[in-house]
């Protein structure tokens, strides 16, 4: 997921340095989507570990 939040935000950049502010809103709005779900689901999996780490000690 956080491929694509870079590729996206690349995009954003360069569609905002050729101009096209519409596309560049709309990849940025995207990306930034993208990136809060990876860090959503990272901590899922961090408290899980944990949480299983505890279980077998």
């Amino acid at each position: 997921m956080l491929k694509w939040a870079l590729i996206f935000f690349v995009v954003s950049l360069i569609a905002g340095f050729l101009g096209f502010s519409g596309v560049s809103s709309a990849t940025a709005g995207i990306a930034k989507i993208l990136f809060y779900l990876a860090l959503i689901v990272f901590l899922i999996f961090l408290v899980l570990a944990f949480m299983a780490g505890s279980v077998v000690v």
